[in-house]
């Protein structure tokens, strides 16, 4: 009995052939003979794509806002930080307190 391994597919590969596929351009056999995949799996692939797609812009862009009470030792070290970087700053220009 011969053993065959499973392929294994990288998202970057599945997004590829998936966007393919929905460009319309050639056939889903033409798809899968180029890309060496069984037809069906460019189906499914390109089903999930389209279902998917709407969840990519569900959520806002932006960095997230930090909540102070969650880490608390973080703004600690940015404090301290800062009043390191003005008493030079003070110290090289001159100013006294």
């Amino acid at each position: 009995m011969s053993e065959r391994k499973r392929k294994t597919f990288s998202a970057d590969f599945k997004a590829k052939v998936a966007l393919e596929a929905i460009h319309g351009v050639k056939t889903l056999n033409e798809i899968a003979q180029e890309y060496d995949v069984h037809p069906v799996q460019v189906s499914n692939w390109k089903k999930e794509l389209q279902q998917q797609a709407s969840s990519l812009f569900e959520q806002k862009r932006g960095p997230t806002p930090v909540d102070p009470v969650q880490d608390p030792e973080k703004l600690y070290s940015e404090i301290g930080r800062l009043k390191v970087e003005l008493e030079w700053l003070k110290k090289k220009s001159g100013i006294s307190r």
